[in-house]
């Protein structure tokens, strides 16, 4: 990449982070979070959660802006060239197709609540599978209407909200929302684990966006002024909002705020503007993951946003926890294979580092046992009663770390015996 190309300031990357967050889903996490914690519980985890995505950022983001290069060509060195297409990839498109089918999901029961509000009934599904097939539309045919609806979706969801949190401050006094405490209860660890799943696919790819950042500082900057405040503001807004309206359901509390107009039309426009860049660069990662010719592109998006449909159509909202738990185990162990070859066997000197061709077994086993070993308990805790263990949602990331410098070390190891038999010979 030439040097005019690396002019992005810290300013404008933060606004592209910070621009991810204002979404639905950190609405949605704050009622999760907030339906097993009191507010301040919340927000504590909401700060620490997002504290540990903004370290992974950091870490993952300069490695890009030393190479000039997105996440999936840098992982080339610790995958291999076939590896990192296909495990980045793959994990991309998992992402964007559990993404695709929640916030199908919300439109869908929106779109139903606000004809019903106007004496329509129609059923969630139907309504799931109408919304999922114009946002799979609209994601075949379009970057100008992306922008178009970013443009009207994201200042007229963030007035809504502000509307709601003015209606909810002002019919309930504070000391009655700092006051409440939720009916069952969530550990912080989950909460955690939950927080760095809304993300973790955005924190391993943050190369994709800092890779025309000149400097790391910049990275720096950019990670922790962009996601912090936006992130915790609207984990904030969307618990107080479930506090005041005493609903979990998001849809249920839009419906609240001024009329079920505005609030659905919100809802509507939001998942609307999303989904079609989960349908996209979902795509995207499907055509790269199994090297499907670019012909095939419109097709491909088309496919995975059926997909998606099917999965709102099923009901996939009811588990958000599960999905967001299960990302937020597997996807970062991705960063600890990748820190501990750039950071620690490469002493981050931009100058060492090279692309492996075909696979790299060592990066691709040390991500596979951090991976499973920090998801193994998210998918116990789906079968019910059974005891299962707490994790930390650092172990993942530790355990690939520590696993791929292990396996470095006895790769070295053998290349010198190999080295001194051959000399031997």
């Amino acid at each position: 990449m030439n040097h005019n190309q690396r002019n992005q300031n810290w300013i404008s990357l933060a606004f592209v982070w910070a621009g991810a967050l204002v979404s639905i889903p950190s609405l949605l996490l704050g009622g999760t979070l907030v339906a097993g914690m009191s507010l301040s519980k919340t927000l504590i985890t909401a700060l620490i959660g997002y504290a540990l995505v903004v370290f992974i950022m950091i870490f993952q983001g300069m490695q890009s802006a030393d190479l000039g290069k997105p996440t999936v060509k840098v992982a080339e060195q610790v995958f291999g060239k076939q590896g990192s297409r296909s495990i980045i990839s793959i994990l991309i498109a998992i992402g964007c197709l559990g993404w695709f089918g929640i916030q199908a999901n919300v439109c869908g029961e929106a779109f139903a609540s606000l004809l019903k509000a106007l004496g329509v009934t129609i059923p969630t599904p139907l309504s799931s599978l109408i919304w999922g097939m114009i946002m799979v539309v609209t994601a075949i045919y379009g970057i100008r209407v992306i922008r178009l609806l970013t443009y009207v979706a994201v200042p007229y969801l963030i007035a809504v909200c502000l509307y709601g949190l003015y209606q909810a401050l002002t019919t309930t006094n504070f000391t009655q929302i700092s006051a409440y405490h939720p009916a069952t209860s969530l550990p912080i660890g989950t909460g955690l684990t939950i927080t760095l799943g809304s993300f973790a696919i955005g924190a391993v790819i943050a190369g994709d966006y800092s890779q025309y950042s000149p400097k790391r500082r910049d990275v720096v900057k950019a990670a922790i002024f962009g996601v912090i405040p936006a992130g915790v503001l609207m984990i904030g807004v969307g618990a107080i909002l479930t506090i005041v309206y005493h609903n979990a359901d998001l849809n249920g509390v839009f419906m609240k705020i001024g009329s079920p107009l505005v609030g659905g039309l919100a809802l509507v426009l939001a998942t609307w503007k999303v989904n079609v860049i989960n349908a996209f660069s979902g795509g995207i990662a499907v055509i790269n993951a199994f090297k499907i010719p670019d012909r095939y592109q419109k097709i491909t998006v088309f496919l995975v946003g059926l997909s998606g449909t099917g999965l709102a159509i099923v009901g996939i909202m009811n588990y958000f926890t599960p999905v967001m738990n299960i990302l937020g185990a597997m996807i970062p162990p991705v960063a600890g294979v990748m820190s501990a070859a750039y950071w620690v066997t490469h002493h981050g000197n931009a100058s060492l580092w090279e692309s492996t061709p075909g696979f790299k077994w060592s990066g691709i086993v040390a991500w596979l046992l951090g991976g499973i070993v920090a998801s193994t308990p998210v998918i116990m805790g789906l079968i019910p009663n059974i005891a299962h263990p707490q994790i930390n949602p650092l172990t993942g990331i530790i355990l690939s770390f520590v696993t791929y410098l292990i396996l470095q070390k006895i790769e070295a190891h053998q290349q010198i015996k190999q080295t001194a038999e051959m000399k031997e010979r």
